[in-house]
């Protein structure tokens, strides 16, 4: 095991995983994030837990894992190259393993552009294909990016995200291929509404034997009216939602209930595609419907964990007492 992570133990035994995705508040109010895991608590066997996403500022991801670990349920953390140079971004690896946290996402992040400082000058000194490299090389070479070792070195399960449907498509497989080989252990695609063009995708993938070295989970974005629909379409690049959707969901008699029964038909083609691991479900700000999904698409009860996740911060990569260096060993 790389990590010993709950996901990685479930990916590796074969078994259909769900992660779920928890957006921290605009606030420093920790009972909103305990009350989010509450609602994915036996549903998600792990939860995303965004970085000030959309460039809008937010509770730390790193410290809302650390409330998510503490309520049970194991987070995988989501780290943006938007905010943080290469010296910070390798800081808070070790500070969010130092947490007990064991999963991470490597991401770009949205330009600053977009959020609520606008102003806000972006960082970008490495981008997320580095980023998933430099924390591959933390934790199987011992070292640092700029050579020096590491005594205790983060055991981190890393990830990445693929989206299947910018252009040029024939593209896409490429950098997800790049990502296998930079060191990305699981991979969550963008949401899926085009289902013949991640079909294709996946084709791709599997001829690369891209599923045999890397864990792909399909992303499915649940949403309550025809207007996210919409919003997508006209906000969110490299995203089509087909407008038999957008139609169904602007007809039905209850939106919401007619958006939970789309993203389990979406559970159902996924799970028939070669080489589709488990699924990632984002409902941003609608956590309630996470279980109803995960119901409906015949995907309870979840495995239970290999080891319950504790309140006390566990360093995998130690040898003696957690937070203590190896005996005879001292850190600078």
């Amino acid at each position: 095991m790389k990590s010993g992570s709950n996901l990685e133990h479930l990916l590796s035994s074969g078994h259909f995983v769900v992660t779920a995705e928890l957006g921290p508040p605009k606030s420093a109010n920790r009972a909103f994030v305990e009350n989010k895991a509450a609602l994915l608590a036996g549903c998600a066997d792990a939860v995303n837990i965004t970085d000030n996403q959309t460039a809008i500022v937010r509770l730390s991801s790193i410290a809302a894992g650390r409330i998510v670990l503490e309520q049970g349920l194991e987070p995988v953390i989501q780290m943006t190259c938007r905010d943080r140079n290469r010296i910070m971004l390798q800081s808070d690896v070790l500070g969010a393993y130092a947490l007990g946290i064991k999963n991470v996402l490597c991401l770009s992040g949205d330009h600053p552009c977009f959020g609520n400082h606008p102003t806000a000058k972006p960082v970008y000194d490495i981008d997320s294909l580095q980023l998933v490299r430099t924390v591959k090389i933390m934790r199987d070479e011992k070292r640092f990016l700029c050579g020096e070792p590491i005594k205790t070195e983060p055991r981190m399960f890393i990830g990445a995200a693929s989206n299947p449907f910018a252009t040029p498509y024939e593209y896409r497989v490429l950098r997800l291929a790049k990502k296998v080989t930079a060191g990305a252990d699981f991979i969550q695609t963008q949401c899926i509404f085009e289902l013949d063009r991640f079909r294709s995708f996946m084709e791709s993938a599997r001829k690369l034997g891209l599923h045999e070295k890397t864990f792909i989970l399909a992303g499915v974005m649940p949403v309550r009216s025809h207007r996210a629909l919409e919003h997508i379409n006209e906000n969110v690049p490299g995203i089509r939602v087909p407008e038999e959707y957008v139609k169904r969901l602007k007809e039905a008699k209850d939106p919401a209930e007619e958006g939970i029964n789309l993203a389990v038909e979406l559970i159902e083609e996924v799970r028939n595609i070669e080489g589709i691991a488990g699924i990632h479900l984002m409902a941003m700000m609608w956590e309630e419907a996470v279980a109803p999904i995960v119901e409906r698409a015949g995907l309870l009860p979840r495995p239970l964990p290999r080891v319950e996740p504790s309140a006390t911060p566990e360093l995998a990569g130690a040898h003696g007492r957690a937070g203590s260096p190896p005996s005879g060993e001292s850190e600078k």
